[in-house]
Parts: C-alpha cells; sequence; structure tokens
C-alpha cells in the first residue's frame, strides 16, 4: 500500500476488520496463491497435503465464512457492517483473486439452507457455520456446456423459447425431484463441493425462465466429477464438471421452484447483483496490487543512472493507472453501499462496477508488465500472475459484454 486510501471517519472496528483481513492476505494467502499458481497439475492444488486447505482452515478460523449467516445458527449476521464487508473483499481481492473467489464460493448454498423452515436443512447450515476443517464445501453450479452467457441473458423473451431450456433437468416423482445432466468446467469449486447451489430446468416449456435452485449434497448416489480444470490465470481457484444421471433428490432440497418464484427475473436478477457486487470489490482489490507493483518496480528499477519513476513518461502511466484504479474503487464501493441498503439492488451498477474493476485491473496489470519491462514477462515476479488472473475476470461469472447487453436493460 503505497499511498493513503481516501477512507474517512472509519471506527476503530472498522480499521481492525480491514486490518485483519489484510494481514490474512499478505501473510497467508498471497504466498500459498504464488505457490498453487506454479503446480503443473490442477490436481496438485487440491490434493491432500496442499495449502489449498490450509488457507481455507484459517479463513473459517477468523470466521470469515460467518459473515450473512444467522446468529441463531452461530453466524455473524449483522455484525460486519457493509464498508468493512467491502474492504474485506478488496482485501483478499488484492492478495489472491482465485483463492478469494474460492473462499467465497466455499460458502454457496448453505445460505439458502439457513434460511429454511425445515430443521434437518437448517442443521446442515449450523454445521457448516462450525466447519473449521474446511470438511464441507459449497459450490455454486450454474454454467453449462451449453449454456453461458444464456443464464445471464436468460431474462430476456427470447429465452423464454423452449428450445433454450436449461440442459440439466429436475422432474418431480412424488417426494423427489430426479435430476439428469451436467454442469461445466467453470463450476467454482467444483471437484471439491460437498454441497451444490444448483440452477436446473424445472419446466421445460419456458425455456431458460422455468429454471430453479436446488442445494444438492454431492454424495448423493448418480453424482460423479470431472477432473480440474487447467486453465490460465486464477490457478489457486479449483474448478470443474459435475455429472448427474438419475439423481433422486429430496423435494424439500428445492429451494427456489417454480411454485415459490414470483419471478423468475428478480430471482436471477437479485444473484447477479450480488455476484457481480462481490467481483467488483475483488478485482478493484487486485487491480490496486497490481498498481501497487508497478509503482515500487519502478522506485527501485535504474534506467539511465536513476529509478524509471523519475522518467516522466513512466510518472505520466503511472498516474493514468492510479486514476483507473481508484475510479473502479469508488463505483465499486458506491455499489457495495448502495445495493445492501437498498435491496435487492441495482443491477445495473452492480454489472457497471463488474465490468469496470475487471478491466481495470486488466488494464492496469497490463501496463505494470510494460513497465517492469523483460522482468514482466518473467515467472520471478507476481506481476504477470496477476495479469493472468485479471484476464480471466473479464470472462468469469459473465463474459463482460454480455452482462453490459444484460444490464443495460434495467438502465
Amino acid at each position: 500500500m503505497n499511498y493513503a486510501d481516501l477512507d474517512i471517519n472509519l471506527t476503530e472496528e472498522q480499521k481492525a476488520m480491514r486490518d485483519v483481513a489484510r494481514k490474512f492476505g499478505v501473510e497467508v494467502m498471497r504466498p500459498a496463491g504464488i505457490e498453487l499458481d506454479a503446480m503443473a497439475d490442477p490436481a496438485d492444488v487440491i490434493a491432500d497435503g496442499s495449502v489449498f486447505w490450509d488457507v481455507l482452515r484459517q479463513y473459517r478460523e477468523l470466521g470469515f465464512h460467518k459473515r450473512g449467516m444467522p446468529k441463531d445458527l452461530g453466524g455473524i449476521a449483522g455484525e460486519v457492517d457493509t464498508l468493512s464487508g467491502a474492504m474485506i473483499m478488496e482485501e483478499l481481492g488484492y492478495a489472491d483473486a482465485g483463492l478469494a473467489i474460492a473462499l467465497a464460493c466455499s460458502g454457496s448454498g448453505f445460505n439458502y439452507l439457513a434460511m429454511s423452515p425445515d430443521p434437518e436443512l437448517r442443521e446442515i447450515a449450523k454445521a457448516y457455520i462450525e466447519d473449521t476443517d474446511g470438511k464441507m464445501v459449497g459450490c455454486w453450479a450454474i454454467t453449462e456446456p451449453d449454456h453461458g452467457s444464456d443464464w445471464i441473458l436468460s431474462t430476456d423473451p427470447e429465452f423464454k423459447d423452449p428450445a433454450v431450456s436449461p440442459s440439466l433437468k429436475a422432474v418431480l416423482e412424488g417426494d423427489e425431484y430426479i435430476l439428469t445432466g451436467q454442469k461445466s468446467a467453470w463450476v467454482s469449486d467444483g471437484t471439491i463441493a460437498t454441497h451444490a447451489s444448483l440452477h436446473v430446468g424445472l419446466e421445460p416449456e419456458k425455456g431458460m425462465q422455468g429454471s430453479g435452485v436446488a442445494v444438492v449434497p454431492l454424495d448423493l448416489p448418480g453424482i460423479s466429477k470431472g477432473k480440474p480444470l487447467n486453465k490460465m490465470g486464477q490457478r489457486a481457484l479449483n474448478q470443474g464438471e459435475i455429472f448427474f444421471d438419475n439423481v433422486r433428490l429430496p423435494k424439500k432440497y428445492m429451494v427456489i421452484s417454480a411454485a415459490d418464484m414470483a419471478s423468475h427475473s428478480g430471482m436471477l436478477k437479485a444473484i447477479l447483483t450480488g455476484a457481480n457486487t462481490f467481483m467488483s470489490a475483488t478485482f478493484a482489490g487486485l487491480a490496486k496490487a497490481a498498481f501497487d507493483e508497478a509503482f515500487a518496480y519502478a522506485k527501485e528499477r535504474i534506467q539511465g543512472g536513476k529509478p524509471i519513476f523519475e522518467h516522466q513518461n513512466v510518472q505520466l502511466k503511472l498516474m493514468d493507472m492510479f486514476m483507473q484504479v481508484e475510479a473502479a474503487r469508488s463505483l465499486s464501493r458506491r455499489t457495495v453501499l448502495y445495493n445492501a441498503a437498498h435491496p435487492p439492488g441495482s443491477l445495473a451498477h452492480a454489472v457497471a462496477a463488474k465490468i469496470m474493476s475487471t478491466g481495470t485491473a486488466t488494464r492496469v496489470a497490463g501496463e505494470a508488465i510494460q513497465i517492469f519491462g523483460g522482468n514482466g514477462l518473467s515467472k520471478e515476479y507476481i506481476i504477470e500472475k496477476i495479469f493472468r488472473d485479471a484476464k480471466a475476470s473479464m470472462i468469469e461469472d459473465g463474459e463482460n459484454s454480455a452482462l453490459a447487453l444484460s444490464a443495460a436493460k434495467h438502465l
């Protein structure tokens, strides 16, 4: 952190929360992310004894996974104010964006169970809250091989066509749903998850708009998983396919059914608003990390007998990067605060913040590599990893152009 933040009137409690997240990020997440990124086989990232599990356990020990979970189950909902939550997301993204997403996704689905009136489902949520060993891991399973951006655009009228209905179907038979189909290799935490927040097709005649959400224990008969995805960036983030072959799921696990949904559009809007708000804060943090690396290097690297920071072309480049980062952080903070105070929030602002933060992180990391010169291409320096991690963010959780087209309708 090379310059003062503009946060004013922070309470001592807010500063303490930010500093805990910063310390965890710098001392635990950053070195672990570098180690995991260097592993040639993504299966090694999640193997027994991998540092990945140490990160997950320490994250749980700090109680970060309890945020938003009800107090009567052992959660700390309401104890972490919105600004502190935004700063925590930034700090974790600053440290390692791939791990930040893995940690966040590891709670997917358990929030739905915590809101259920069913005692058995609430007990599962309670067990997750109490789990500091990382034995219970969630995943957000939405993308399918034939349906990526289709989910993002599914509120558009043309996506009510049965020809574009979800591939993974859930058919109600008595007191059980029969699940058949698959989710794609982009399911975050997919091959390590014990539970999935699973988007399914319930009414094929309504196309993508006839969907629902189930929380599925992934040890049920008929469920199998693919191998971990080998990808360019965010290599610390486990992703992989999940297959469902006539899986019998008790009806009560369908937490958002066709009968429950007052509006598919409203349900999906709320989910996308939350996801994009999270992404904006995470990658605003990564954008700042890219700037800080470039700034520090410019102070150290000698060319022409003086640090390259003293060359005006480098100063201009750094100032432009600085402005972009601060603009992204400001929009993200405003969006986080507004959406928390006005649920379900503004989808247009959430998407704008996500696009701005991820685009800024990618551009600033790219400019940072230019400042590093040849060293920026070397794995000896973290900036090339930051660039790869940032580039992935412009596609994940909705490719930015598809997101923009969807959100424009909500302006």
